[in-house]
């Protein structure tokens, strides 16, 4: 067993909370969505674009105001107002809410008026659980970030692009700080299942994708390595443009930025040193990144 200090081991409790949250609030959320596609179409096409969709509060606030399409349509702009702001909405109240009306007043298929009224029943209680599965995770998230914040290794780990506090606080919980847990770069990546598994025989050699891993770190990881390509990091995106010259699909060549990710934070880790993207991504940021690059061997500490 891992010798991590207490104040680790209590970051990973929580951090496996709040990811084990977000997950039951996606499954809730996609409960509810599945009952909207059957009797009330309206609230899809009010919510369902929006940056949270169905798990956005004032979503939930109007849909616990007006259950059914028919009750929806009887809304007037006062209520919708203040339904708007008593979900914490603080501008464009007036617009957003003249957006719901003409939404919800639109012609759709209606179901009987007492099946809608049973649809509206299972409704609420299904927004009873996403309100539930919202506020745990928005809790766990304060308290996992909090707990993160004190520990020695944050500063490292938020060092990296595309980590935040929360991100940050997920892949802490999984590598914990007890450094003898894994003996080099490759043990980590192994561990996390973005290094490929070779296999060989005789003459024949197969590497292959690595199914035994640990999902929370390779769950993570993944939203590590996408937010760190977009923006965050010109080198990173760099490695994954020349990934993808060298035939590699988007995911394939997501896995390997995140296998190289890996490599550097246990290489800071261990040295107790910040990222550096110009040491990191050297060799990709001083020349074009093209299919005639040489190959793609992680050099300190890009191990």
């Amino acid at each position: 067993m891992p010798a991590d200090s207490e104040l680790a081991q209590a970051i990973t409790v929580l951090a496996r909370a709040q990811q084990d949250a977000v997950w039951t609030r996606q499954q809730v959320a996609n409960q509810v969505r599945s009952l909207l596609r059957e009797c009330y179409p309206a609230a899809l096409l009010a919510f369902q674009g929006k940056q949270g969709g169905l798990t956005r509060a004032d979503a939930r606030v109007v849909l616990t105001l007006a259950p059914t399409p028919t009750k929806a349509a009887k809304l007037t702009l006062a209520q919708l107002r203040a339904a708007l702001e008593r979900s914490g909405r603080l501008r464009g109240c007036d617009a957003e809410a003249e957006r719901l009306r003409a939404v919800f007043r639109a012609e759709y298929a209606h179901q009987l008026p007492g099946v809608e009224d049973a649809f509206g029943l299972q409704l609420q209680t299904l927004l009873k659980q996403l309100d539930a599965t919202c506020e745990a995770a928005d809790d766990l998230a304060e308290a996992a970030t909090a707990a993160f914040h004190q520990h020695a290794d944050s500063e490292i780990l938020l060092s990296f692009p595309g980590l935040g506090p929360m991100l940050g606080a997920r892949v802490f919980a999984v590598l914990g700080d007890d450094r003898a847990r894994f003996a080099d770069a490759r043990a980590l990546k192994s561990y996390a299942g973005s290094a490929p598994v070779t296999r060989a025989s005789g003459k024949k050699r197969f590497v292959g994708r690595r199914f035994v891993k640990n999902n929370r770190l390779i769950n993570a990881g993944f939203l590590w390595a996408f937010a760190a390509l977009l923006t965050a990091s010109p080198g990173a995106n760099a490695h994954y443009r020349r990934r993808r010259d060298h035939g590699d699909w988007h995911a394939a060549a997501q896995q390997h930025l995140l296998n190289r990710f890996l490599g550097q934070l246990h290489h800071c880790l261990k040295t107790r040193q910040f990222f550096d993207e110009q040491h990191a991504f050297a060799p990709l940021l001083q020349a074009p990144a093209g299919p005639g690059r040489p190959g793609s061997g992680d050099v300190s500490p890009s191990v």
